[in-house]
């Protein structure tokens, strides 16, 4: 069984409950839960004060466990305000020597994208506690998901799809929360890949908003520099009667008007119940056949 280690770098958990729920079910598999402490840990609409946060990411360069598996409590927001303290050098000589596997998504993105640009780590693009582990049905797909991509060394996603025409491109898998992935640009902790296969999803974002920012990464020159960009959920995202027929499918054909590289969408990433579990910084293959998209993923830390 596992050991999970909880840290709390974002917003507050309003569901505390939900959080509780996410213990009971790890331990009631068998796994121990550490650092349960953040939880209920609060500073104004943060899990705590900066310093409290920033010392959960830090720390887990001094962790003494092997193999541990490092779970955010929530997203929300609050990693943008550690990102020029964290000690991303211990961090990496850690994760170099002894890697814990690290997950999380949303505001979270925002350290996995700085920890990959600053030493290359691998991290997971995954369930939360309160969100995933604590929800009220257990997704089985999102929790088969999850341990696949920690226990598999090489693991294959599949998903219908639509796209002009059948291709494959290969490249670092990379991306995560289009928001904080936009929030990056032009600073320090942007990764700067090159041939990647750049994977995004989002939520409460009206589609001209996603297209605003998908915009914004093809006008900073990010897109075009791309081997493939994949679409995972943008939950919440309606049009209204003002859009008038306009909605997400429109976005996309606005994008790929505008970049050579391929587009495909329906990738069950996101906040949604139901999502994978991608390892930022592994690399990828992406074949599209005219009905399937399969992305194999390699090269990315396992539980032993």
């Amino acid at each position: 069984m596992a050991t999970f280690h909880l840290i709390a770098p974002s917003g507050y958990c309003l569901q505390q409950q939900a959080a509780e729920r996410g213990v009971a079910h790890l331990r009631a598999g068998g796994h121990r839960v550490e650092n349960t402490q953040v939880i209920p840990r609060r500073w104004q609409r943060f899990a705590g004060s900066d310093a409290e946060r920033l010392a959960d990411l830090n720390q887990l360069a001094e962790l003494p466990e092997e193999q541990a598996i490092v779970l955010a409590v929530r997203g929300g927001y609050g990693v943008s305000r550690l990102l020029e303290n964290i000690d991303y050098a211990a961090i990496g000589e850690r994760q170099r020597r002894c890697p814990l596997l690290i997950c999380g998504h949303s505001d979270f993105t925002a350290f996995q994208l700085a920890l990959l640009a600053r030493e290359g780590v691998i991290t997971f693009s995954g369930p939360m506690l309160a969100g995933n582990f604590g929800a009220g049905t257990l997704s089985e797909f999102t929790i088969d998901h999850f341990w696949q991509a920690l226990r598999q060394p090489r693991f294959t996603l599949r998903w219908a799809s639509s796209a002009p025409q059948p291709f494959s491109a290969r490249g670092m898998v990379w991306g995560g929360n289009l928001a904080m992935l936009t929030a990056l640009l032009a600073t320090p902790w942007m990764p700067q890949t090159d041939n990647g296969i750049l994977v995004v999803e989002d939520i409460n974002e009206h589609p001209y908003r996603v297209e605003r920012m998908l915009l914004q990464l093809y006008h900073a020159g990010v897109l075009a520099r791309q081997s493939a960009l994949v679409l995972g959920s943008f939950s919440a995202a309606k049009p209204n009667d003002y859009d008038n027929g306009y909605e997400l499918a429109q976005v996309i054909a606005a994008v790929r008007r505008r970049i050579a590289i391929p587009v495909i969408a329906g990738l069950a990433f996101g906040h949604e119940p139901a999502t994978v579990t991608l390892p930022l910084g592994a690399q990828g293959e992406l074949i599209y056949d005219g009905a399937y998209a399969h992305l194999t993923l390699s090269g990315h830390p396992t539980l032993v």
